[in-house]
């Protein structure tokens, strides 16, 4: 099934050439093979949160970009505050026949979360690999909490867990996986995808790390006692050993 509407196609080609990219180029900064780009922007292929990730980091634009009705629209302010309201039923749509995923909040750029709600209709691992070829992987971290029915929950380090009306996952998004119906009334599931950053924890705890290390190193032997020209160049060398 064609994304709905194809207004994420529309955007990707509206993006891509005001950049004055072509589908060759986009294809080097992303990965994606100029045929699969074409079938996107077109809305004859699925548009999965993997190929949104990669064609927002290698287009150099927010992934709201690629969502939104107007592009570019309601860009972050400079400080805090920000708030955005979305009534029931309102969200940028993309369907397919795996998926029917409503995002949320598109129109607010620069967010460091992406909140979706997908209605999961794919019951079996050969349905879903029929359409996306594997299992969706992307940079980062993801949390789903299941709105209703019951989500057959599968990955590839750990066997398939069934999640119920109101149990919830978290994990790392780097690792394969997909969600398939598991029941036959309808299954839903709230879910928060979140990138990697140099703001995030990982980064945070590296900076202890690279001080732990310096402080184990030996210390610098004393500079010999000089004078004049000699005492000069001996600081700075000394200066240089301790950057």
């Amino acid at each position: 099934m064609a994304i709905e509407s194809n207004l994420p196609g529309d955007h990707i080609r509206s993006v891509r050439r005001r950049l004055g990219l072509t589908l060759s180029d986009v294809s080097g900064r992303t990965g994606l093979a100029v045929s699969t780009l074409s079938k996107l922007e077109k809305g004859n292929m699925s548009l999965s949160y993997d190929k949104l990730m990669l064609l927002s980091k290698g287009l150099g634009v927010d992934m709201a970009e690629l969502l939104a009705d107007v592009p570019g629209s309601r860009a972050a302010p400079g400080g805090g505050g920000r708030r955005i309201v979305e009534r029931a039923g309102e969200g940028q749509q993309v369907v397919t026949e795996s998926y029917q995923q409503l995002y949320l909040a598109t129109e607010l750029l620069n967010k460091r979360v992406t909140p979706l709600i997908a209605e999961v209709n794919a019951r079996t691992l050969d349905e879903f690999k029929a359409e996306f070829g594997d299992l969706i992987r992307h940079p980062g971290e993801e949390f789903a909490y299941v709105l209703e029915g019951e989500i057959a929950f599968h990955c590839e380090l750990y066997a398939p867990v069934v999640l119920k009306t109101g149990d919830s996952i978290y994990f790392d998004s780097e690792m394969g996986h997909a969600y398939l119906k598991a029941s036959d009334a309808r299954c839903r599931v709230l879910a928060t995808c979140a990138p990697r950053s140099s703001g995030t924890p990982d980064g945070f705890s590296q900076h202890f790390i690279d001080v732990s290390k310096r402080l184990q190193e030996p210390a610098p032997a004393p500079a010999p006692t000089t004078s004049g020209k000699g005492a000069k160049a001996a600081a700075t060398k000394l200066r240089g050993s301790k950057r």
